[in-house]
């Protein structure tokens, strides 16, 4: 069987940002995977690196949306956390 891979790499200002976005998605891995595809995410510094193997175009594509909405939904929630820190 032949696979299919993708990664999805994200740099941030500041490793804090990197953090908290990893380790925002990074709970979804496991539990969004399924026999077509798996995701790994890791932190290196300021890079949030997304891995995601698949075994047919269909589920990489599927699997590349998903972890795409995720970071997005992760650094919006963060950015918004921002404005709240920076007024107390």
């Amino acid at each position: 069987m032949s696979f299919h891979d993708a990664t999805l790499e994200f740099e941030y200002e500041r490793e804090s940002r990197a953090h908290l976005v990893a380790e925002s998605v990074g709970l979804e891995v496991g539990e969004i995977d399924d026999d077509r595809s798996k995701t790994t995410v890791e932190r290196d510094g300021s890079c949030v690196r997304v891995d995601v193997r698949a075994g047919d175009v269909v589920a990489l594509r599927a699997a590349l949306n998903t972890w795409i909405t995720l970071v997005d939904v992760a650094e919006r929630t963060a950015s918004a956390g921002d404005g709240v820190v920076e007024t107390r």
